[in-house]
Parts: C-alpha cells; structure tokens; sequence
C-alpha cells in the first residue's frame, strides 16, 4: 500500500448510523466520479445529505427530529468517514494535534508503534459528526486513543465541499453569505464591515482588498473557459437575509446590462456554482451532486461529466438520466435497491445492460428476464398482480439477452448485495449459479420447473382450447402459424382440423416445436433455417410475450400455473409495500 499524503482530499469508508432513512450503511466509494444509481426513495440523496453535513463549511446547520432514524432523537445518528488528508488541508494547523490512523485497505486501524515495522497503510483520520438527543451537531476527530478533538469549521472547510442540490443552495453560493462558495473565495474578513458604511456611496467591487480582486478576475476567466456568462462584477442583487452581505453576489453581462448571476437559468447557477468551488480548491473539492440532470440539457450534463471525471478530486453524483450514465465512461457505478443495499456495478455483462438499458438502474425494481417473450410475459403478468401500469411504482424489465447472459447478470448483481428480479426458463445448465442466485433473491427469482413459458402453457391447455392458442388475435400469424405445422406434418392442408387429425395425440408436441424454433432430425442442412425461423411466427418478440400472458387467462390456464407463477407476483408487491395476494384477477 502507498504511504505518504494524497494529492486530494478522499473519503476511503463512509459508515451512516440512523439517518433519515438510512438504519445502518458502510460504504467504500472510489477515488475519483462516483453515480449513484437506483429507484426514487431508496436513500441516495440520503447519502449525499450525509457527506454534506459531514463537511459542511458552515455551523449554521440545524437539524431536524426527521433526520433521526425513525424520529428517534435518545438513539441519535452519526455520520462518519475514514479520510485522506493532504498535507496542505489543515490538519497540522488544528490547535491540538490530532493523530493519525492506517488504513488497511478495509478499515481505519490503530498504528503500530515499532519503529523496525513498516507502515501498515496509508495515514488517514476519522471525522464524525453525531446529532445528538439534543437535536444538536457534534462535530468530531476520532482519535486512535478512542478519545475525540473538535472538528472546526475552518478544517472543514479547508478540505473543501461543493455541493450542487437541488434546492436553492446554488443561489447561496453565489451571494456573500457566510460560509458561502463566494464568500469562502474572496476571502475578505473586512468587506462586510466596509461595505455597511461605503455601500450606498460606492460600488462593491472597489471595496475588494488586493487578492479578493485577483480572485474575482481569474474567476471571471474561469467561467469564460467553461463558456459560462462572463464580465463579472459584484452589486446588490437582492434576495433575502438579515445582513447587507445576503443581499449582494456575483453578476454577470447579458448583452448590455449586468444581471444578478441568480436570475439565469438552474443548470448555469449549478455549473456557475461548481466553477467557484473548483477556484477555491484549486479545482480539487469533493464535489456532491444530487441529481446531475437538473436544469442541464443532454449536451450540458455530458460536458459536466466529462469535467468531473476529468478532476483529481473525489465526486459523488446521482442522476435519473440515460445521458449522465452513458457519459460516466471513467465512472464508478453504483446502485442502491429499494432493501437500502448499496452495491458496485461491475463485469461485461453489467456494462452492456448499462449501455442498452440505462432504465434497468434508474427503477425501484427491475425484473431481468432472459428474453424478448419473457419480457412480454412477465410485464404482462406484473400489471395484472400490481393492478397498474409498472413505470408509476417505479418498476421495470430489462431484457437479459438470453439464458446465459441473465445468469452472469443475475449473479452479479446479487452477489454486490442488490435486489434485481429475474425471470428465466429451465434449460438444464447453470443449476449451481441458478442456486446461488435463488438464495439470494429468493421469491423475486422465477424460472419454470420445466421448460419455457410456451410449454408450460401448451402442456395445461385443454384440447379444445388448443385452436384458440394458435389463433393470433391480431390474425396476422395466425396463417403462418398453422403452415408452420403443415411443414412439420408434411400436409399440404393448412387448416386446423386437417392438422390435427395427422397430429393425433403428438399435436401439443409439434405446437412446442414450432413455437420453439425446433429443427427436426434429419433435416438437410440447407432447410435447417426456415424450421428455426418458425418461433418468429408464434411468440419470439415482446408482443408475443404478452399474446401468451393474455392467454394464460382466456384460455383458463392460471389455475394449474397459480403455484409456480404467484410467489413472484406476491415477491414484487412486497417490493411495492403492497399485501400478498391469494390470487389474480382471471
């Protein structure tokens, strides 16, 4: 392991204790960009509210009987992060020395004090912040001794935090509030004092000391750079606030007036407001940013990714948007389940699902099912338990592409600690994976005892409902359907009765292997595609999926399916907080 200071500062664990919604979470983030994925209220800006008030370069932060797990002030909450420190970040300008832990690469540990033994780690310090039973902030250094020093706000803010909400926090840091990003770059302890006597009889920006003046111009240079407004100057904008200081903030030329920089539009405050953070750090801030895609377009939150990933520094980012994700390249994904677990997206097959179905990581729940009919069929089937349409609770089925795919997407989300359903047909293979996936997702895993959805079905449809299975309700298969058995038979009559009469008992078996693409034995090499086509006639797409599901019920099938196909259905409504059912709806 490296030994010596970082570059940045960097939170290596972050470890919450009931907060808000969040009853226990351990977590170690990556250095660099780190996007969070996951449903609506599951806790993900929970967590970036966490590192917020860790750092929060303010002491005017109050909290709320609602940031208490549960409302349970006696048992309090703390937010504590083991972090890298630069040598320059402040930590040897504390009035009393604070020392240092090891990282072992899982934990903060206490240092050996052999001087013949190498370091076991990387220096880093424990920071934490307690709500106490008094509704109050208690702001702390973790000692390797166990004992605690005070953690100021001037160490706060010397390691830095931006934070881009969704809120009107972006307003703020554009105004000389204190503790403000403006404020914390100007840096000039005697402007307020200056500008309650001078204000009304000159402009603010004379009033700026020598370094405040340099930092406004190379400010202003930064924000041409980013293509952001520009010719900054500093004016009362108005707002509200009980000092003079809240009523004055950046402006910026919109053709030929100066305009308070909070009267444009939110994407240009949250990227005018991370341009300052990156002046006051040297462009090294921990950066917090809930919900990237607020007020940005599509190219806008590219350019912003792309800015963040090209830092040194440490982000922590969520989003709800297909364009952040596809331009989180240098990213590390993550993805928190409507369980709380909070897990790292990884592996090829993880990627490619990212790429082709973003929406699979942005839903409460998602169901990967292991292909195009599944996916029909189990949409289908999911509306009919839920008594509603899946995207309003936030739920979604991805297509897994295919039996092995699904299984080595299955396990690799399970395995990180996530809640993805599944659903899949009974192929023979993969028995110890399916296992290992099954006690894992328990009920929200599905597959078939047997076979696929086609024949299973086929196999408890009555005789004299099999012509209605054929039977394409739209009709434009239907003809093709019934050719595809004549082919198989080796008839010339395509109609049903005459197909069914040289069937005899076997007809379900030939519907199975018509329906499944089946190439019979024997069959010259160069037939061999038009019999496997014959599955694009019956039920291989997603309109297929749902022909069967709607069938399932017409044709009365439910009943002998009900065992093996409710205990997913109930599985997914738990996940919607609604109460299992005895049965559907027919």
């Amino acid at each position: 392991m490296t030994t010596g200071s970082p570059s940045v500062p960097t939170i290596y664990k972050l470890t919450i204790e009931r907060f808000r919604g969040i009853k226990h979470l351990s977590w170690q983030p990556t250095r660099g960009v780190n996007l969070i994925l996951g449903g609506g209220d599951v806790g993900k800006t929970t967590i970036l509210d966490a590192i917020s008030l860790l750092l929060s370069p303010t002491n005017s932060a109050s909290v709320l009987d609602s940031d208490y797990n549960l409302r349970d002030e006696e048992a309090e909450f703390s937010i504590e992060a083991v972090m890298a420190l630069p040598s320059g970040g402040g930590i040897n300008q504390l009035t009393r020395l604070s020392w240092p832990w090891c990282w072992d690469g899982a934990n903060a540990v206490v240092p050996t004090h052999d001087e013949s033994t190498a370091p076991a780690g990387e220096e880093v310090y424990v920071l934490r912040v307690r709500g106490t039973s008094d509704l109050e902030l208690s702001y702390e250094i973790v000692q390797p001794s166990g004992m605690t020093e005070s953690l100021p706000v001037s160490f706060r803010r010397a390691i830095g935090l931006v934070r881009l909400s969704g809120d009107d926090r972006n307003d703020r840091d554009l105004r000389l509030v204190q503790g403000s990003a403006l404020d914390r770059l100007l840096t000039d302890k005697g402007l307020r004092s200056r500008m309650a006597s001078k204000l009304a009889e000159n402009d603010v920006r004379s009033e700026l000391s020598g370094d405040a003046s340099i930092a406004l111009c190379e400010l202003d240079k930064a924000f041409r750079d980013h293509k952001l407004p520009n010719d900054l100057d500093i004016a009362v904008t108005g707002g509200q606030g009980p000092s003079i200081a809240s009523l004055v903030g950046l402006t910026a030329k919109r053709e030929t007036v100066q305009l308070p920089l909070s009267s444009w539009g939110a994407g240009t405050r949250r990227l005018s407001a991370l341009a300052i953070a990156e002046q006051i750090q040297g462009g090294n801030p921990i950066t917090v940013v809930d919900e990237v895609e607020r007020g940005l377009e599509p190219y806008r939150q590219r350019t912003l990714m792309a800015r963040l990933q090209d830092a040194s520094s440490q982000a922590f980012i969520t989003t709800h948007s297909p364009a952040a994700i596809s331009a989180a390249t240098k990213a590390s994904l993550w993805y928190m389940d409507q369980a709380g677990n909070l897990g790292q997206l990884l592996g090829t097959k993880v990627a490619k699902l990212r790429a082709d179905d973003p929406d699979a990581f942005l839903a409460r729940l998602t169901v990967v099912a292991e292909g195009v009919t599944e996916v029909g069929f189990a949409k289908s089937l999911l509306m009919q338990a839920l008594g509603s349409e899946l995207q309003p609770l936030g739920f979604h089925v991805a297509d897994g592409g295919g039996h092995d795919t699904t299984i080595e997407l299955l396990k690799s989300l399970s395995k990180a600690g996530m809640k993805f359903g599944g659903f899949a047909d009974e192929e023979g293979r993969h028995s110890g994976g399916w296992d290992e996936v099954k006690g894992r997702l328990g009920q929200l895993l599905f597959r078939w005892k047997a076979g696929d959805i086609e024949s299973n079905i086929v196999d408890a449809l009555a005789d004299d409902k099999i012509e209605a299975f054929i039977t394409d309700p739209e009709d434009d298969k239907t003809g093709r359907r019934l050719r595809s058995l004549a082919l198989r038979l080796k008839i010339e009559q395509k109609d049903f009765a005459s197909i069914k009469a040289k069937a005899g008992a076997e007809l379900k078996r030939f519907i199975k292997e018509a329906a499944g693409g089946k190439v019979p034995e024997g069959t010259p090499d160069a037939e061999k595609k038009a019999y496997s086509k014959h599955s694009q006639e019956w039920f291989k797409t997603e309109r297929g999926g749902r022909e069967l599901a709607e069938k399932l019920f017409s044709l009365g099938v439910w009943p002998a399916l009900k065992t093996e196909l409710l205990p997913l259905c109930n599985a997914v409504r738990g996940a919607a907080s609604l109460p299992p059912l005895e049965d559907l709806p027919s």
